[in-house]
């Protein structure tokens, strides 16, 4: 900020403005975006012809409205150098005062002459321009001005709404020097503008009571003696309140006011409850004043006794013709106190008989047809507040809201809506400059023909388009007539063109913000109402786009945590399937369509060529889930290289569920839920014996597909799921003819809560009857087979085809606990490997099977075997029937032994014990190329 001279406010920012210089930062958001707007207008700042027009009504209903608020303010600022204007809604000064009379001398004929037109396209930036534009109470001081000769004055100015449309009548401007800026004027030129807008709904109250005035008097001139309190004399009010029923009050109440919109002479029969109908009568009428009105009657049947059911046909024609029906005389209440849309009239007038009908007439509802209008669109706008309740976050997709709120809003807001989102909220995250990120993410419309920017296109806006005003301001923007918003047709003059072609004419642009995120920008459109938009449809679009910024919101934390999900879920499965000979594995991981759970897989290599197969399934959906998988698959592989039968291993990772709910609050309720549990399947395949050992815990039976097509799904004992601690689990032992395949999955594949799983364990099976297949292609026709087209939970499945050791590749001495056959052993070893071409590999197997036997010898337990696996190692086994296990231990200098397992260590890739039903077997693996 900087004064120079007289004159207060931006003065640099706006000189640098002026000479092309960016000022963003340096100025409000609206002084900024009204300097733009008048610089593409071709406005100058030195401008000081305004034009003028006499064309005003001195006595208007703004005018006789405000004028008693004038004169106080002129009151309450007397002696002062206040200028108070008084505007219509197009900017044309209509009145002024002045707290100095004087005022008037020293002031030239455009701030003292009613009939200037201060709208923004005239008079660049000043309080009146820019209060119609932005349409809320705006200020601005010295140099915001855009013009000269406005540098030395601020001003505050407020619009002066209708209170019944909401529509902007005109602005109360306050205009005085900067030296005389005060904060209390915002307070005061509130109330004077909420004092004006009661003296207009008050005009329109007195408009209405002539109406029932003249509808009171054409009556009386019938001589019926009508509205006396005569004759059958019961009100509509009074009918309204005992014998109607709330749902039926409201039924007439709409029809009224749809009948009163609709200015002309109509009749409709109404339904009620309990087959009851009324008929409802409107007519035109005109007050002594001359204004003109709808008068909505009720006609009911004299007789009580006549009953007849709803209509069903047409309504009748104009009350000239009407042929009046009979009903109940509970039926007798259509009526509703006051006029429609807020407006005070006449209701409750007593009920008469209609001479030539024998009827008796009430009167309902009298007003103004565009009052019935307005309150017909209110209500309409209610109604879809609450079907946008229902129809909009009815998924947890981003995208899939948005366009919800598209459909939701064409045609009964909009015409086309266009919906622009950064990519990161997409994604689930937050944008960090989503002004300069937009990508139009839907473009929905009454017809497929209009041309927006297509769907998926980077959307760049200036600083002049109400796209960027509204993502700046956080507010709503509102240009009722894009033929004159040059901000808008300077984004792109020749895209503009072919939109007003289409008959695009109104725009208003709204945030959607949620919980402090910008998540992106909706823009409605119309084109086939010719009315403009106005300050209600601004409201009913701010309050749409705020309950779908809390469903895109809602869909984008949950994008966010699903994503997260997803990634720690796929970082903790396998990247990769180890290097071994024993099966041909496939898999396939997909994850839930709402949520990602602990499924997982997982193949271990085992000493002897063997190969662990698992699948699991962490009972939950989310983060927790996902990292309690990858607890349980760490687990599990650890206490798979301890060589663990199946049964034990069970035992094992169901007391580290155990522990684990107990550390997540499992025992105390106050605590949370802690984990249920999971399930789980556990097998090793031998190719040496082409055997198979499983176990399961409370999941799904596996599958077995025979090599001539049989498909096998294996009756394992269940076992109970993992986390409830104490219960046994049992392993089965079967023999696996080479070449079958083991096809392992979670339940996510076979549990729909649309199918029957006994008819997806058909259809698993009827996928698997093709023993040919490679299991590539296996998982690839299960998935498509079986698989749910939306999972609600995660698939895991892995297809195992078994392969055997070929026998030549076997050797196996058996030898009592003789320490003289140790050399005998190694001859033999020696001569095998020659067999086997690894000649190279025959002095280090010799030194590892001269320490292992030995070592069983001494300390082990008969019978001793010996055994040599030629496989992409070379497996030296040596099983006795002890159960103790050697340990490796750091030998003195000075000790005779205890050299021999670390010796063993040395010369072998990897080594250790493994414990079996008979012993144990200490094996080792040593490189084909060792020397």
């Amino acid at each position: 900020m900087g004064v120079v001279g007289d004159r207060i406010g931006p003065v640099r920012p706006r000189d640098r403005f002026l000479h092309g210089e960016s000022v963003e930062g340096s100025v409000r958001g609206p002084i900024l975006h009204s300097w733009q707007r008048s610089q593409l207008l071709g406005i100058s700042p030195d401008q000081s012809e305004l034009p003028f027009t006499q064309d005003f009504d001195p006595d208007g209903r703004l005018i006789r409205a405000a004028r008693p608020v004038l004169d106080r303010l002129e009151s309450v600022f007397a002696g002062s150098q206040m200028n108070i204007s008084l505007a219509d809604g197009y900017g044309t000064v209509l009145e002024r005062r002045f707290g100095e009379k004087s005022m008037v001398k020293r002031l030239s004929p455009i701030q003292t002459v009613p009939g200037f037109v201060f709208a923004e396209q005239f008079a660049g930036t000043n309080g009146i321009g820019l209060t119609l534009a932005e349409r809320r109470l705006c200020q601005v001081f010295g140099a915001e001005h855009f013009a000269e000769r406005s540098q030395s004055s601020a001003c505050t100015a407020i619009p002066l709404r209708d209170q019944l449309s909401g529509h902007i009548e005109g602005v109360l401007c306050l205009g005085y020097p900067y030296t005389d800026v005060d904060p209390a004027l915002v307070p005061v030129v509130r109330k004077a503008a909420e004092a004006i807008e009661r003296r207009l709904m008050e005009q329109s109250s007195a408009r209405e009571r002539g109406l029932l005035q003249a509808y009171l008097d054409a009556a009386s001139r019938t001589g019926t003696d009508e509205y006396s309190g005569n004759g059958h004399g019961l009100g509509m009010a009074e009918l309204l309140q005992s014998e109607l029923e709330q749902s039926d009050q409201m039924t007439l109440k709409e029809k009224a006011t749809e009948l009163m919109s609709s200015a002309q002479w109509a009749a409709a029969e109404v339904s009620l409850s309990r087959d009851r109908w009324v008929t409802l009568v409107s007519r035109p009428v005109t007050s002594p004043s001359g204004v003109e009105g709808i008068v909505i009657e009720a006609l009911l049947p004299e007789e009580e006794e006549h009953h007849a059911p709803a209509p069903t046909g047409p309504p009748p024609g104009p009350l000239s013709r009407a042929a009046p029906r009979t009903a109940t005389r509970a039926a007798r209440g259509p009526g509703t106190s006051g006029t429609s849309g807020g407006a005070p009239g006449a209701s409750g007038a007593p009920g008469t008989e209609d001479p030539s009908g024998g009827m008796v007439r009430g009167l309902v509802l009298v007003g103004e047809p565009e009052v019935g209008k307005y309150a017909v669109a209110a209500r309409r706008r209610l109604e879809l507040l609450a079907e946008a309740s229902n129809r909009i976050g009815t998924t947890l997709d981003v995208g899939r809201t948005a366009w919800e709120l598209a459909e939701t809003a064409v045609p009964r807001l909009a015409d086309f809506v266009t919906i622009d989102m950064p990519e990161s909220v997409l994604r689930g995250e937050e944008s960090a400059h989503p002004t300069s990120e937009m990508h139009r993410t839907v473009v929905h419309g009454i017809r497929e023909d209009c041309p927006f920017y297509p769907v998926g296109e980077q959307v760049t806006l200036r600083p002049t388009t109400p796209h960027m005003r509204c993502l700046i301001t956080g507010q709503p923007v509102l240009e009722p007539d894009l033929k004159a918003a040059f901000g808008w047709i300077a984004q792109d003059p020749e895209h503009a063109e072919l939109l007003l072609a289409h008959n695009i004419h109104s725009l208003i642009t709204v945030p959607l913000y949620a919980r402090g995120v910008l998540l992106g920008i909706a823009s409605f459109y119309r084109s086939q109402d010719p009315a403009p938009y106005g300050d209600d449809d601004r409201w009913l679009a701010q309050e749409l786009a705020a309950r779908a910024a809390l469903c895109i919101d809602n869909a984008r934390r949950y994008t966010r945590e699903h994503t997260l999900a997803l990634a720690l879920q796929r970082s903790l499965l396998p990247r990769g399937l180890p290097d071994q000979d024993a099966v041909e594995v496939a898999h396939r991981y997909l994850p839930a369509e709402h949520g990602v759970g602990g499924d997982w897989f997982d193949v271990i290599p085992l000493s002897g060529t063997r190969v662990a197969l698992l699948v699991g399934d962490v009972v939950g959906h989310g983060l927790h889930a996902a990292a309690t998988m990858g607890r349980l698959r760490t687990a599990a592989r650890n206490f798979a290289e301890l060589e663990l039968a199946p049964d034990e291993l069970l035992t094992h990772l169901d007391n580290l569920m155990v522990r684990l709910d107990r550390e997540e609050g499992g025992d105390n309720p106050a605590l949370g839920s802690g984990i249920v549990g999971a399930t789980f399947l556990y097998a090793i395949y031998d190719p040496t014996s082409q055997r198979c050992t499983m176990a399961r815990a409370g999941h799904p039976p596996p599958a077995l597909v025979h090599p001539d097509g049989a498909v096998t799904l294996l009756d394992l004992p269940a076992g109970p799921p993992l986390g409830l601690g104490g219960l046994p689990f049992e392993s089965v032992e079967m023999q696996l003819p080479e070449h079958s395949q083991l096809v392992l999955y979670t339940d996510g594949l076979v549990e729909d809560r649309h199918r029957d799983i006994d008819v997806a364990l058909g259809e698993l099976t009827r996928a698997l009857a093709h023993p040919d297949r490679a299991p590539e292609e296996t998982c690839q026709a299960v998935l498509d087979a079986v698989a749910p087209e939306h999972p609600a939970d995660d698939i895991a499945l892995l297809v195992a085809r078994t392969h055997a050791v070929p026998a030549d590749r076997i050797a196996s001495w058996d030898l009592p606990a003789d320490p003289a056959l140790v050399g005998e052993v190694r001859a033999a070893a020696v001569s095998q490997l020659s067999r086997w071409g690894l000649d190279e590999s025959a002095f280090a197997t010799e030194l590892l099977l001269s320490e292992l036997v030995t070592n069983a010898v001494r300390y082990g337990t008969a019978p001793i075997r010996v055994r040599l696996i030629h496989d992409r190692t070379l497996i030296c086994e040596v099983h006795d029937a002890s159960n103790s296990a050697p340990r490796m231990r750091h030998a003195a200098s000075t000790d005779e032994g205890g050299r021999g397992l670390f010796l063993v260590a040395q010369l072998s890739q990897a080594w250790g014990t493994r414990y079996t039903t008979e012993g144990k077997v200490i094996w080792a693996e040593c490189a084909l190329t060792a020397a």
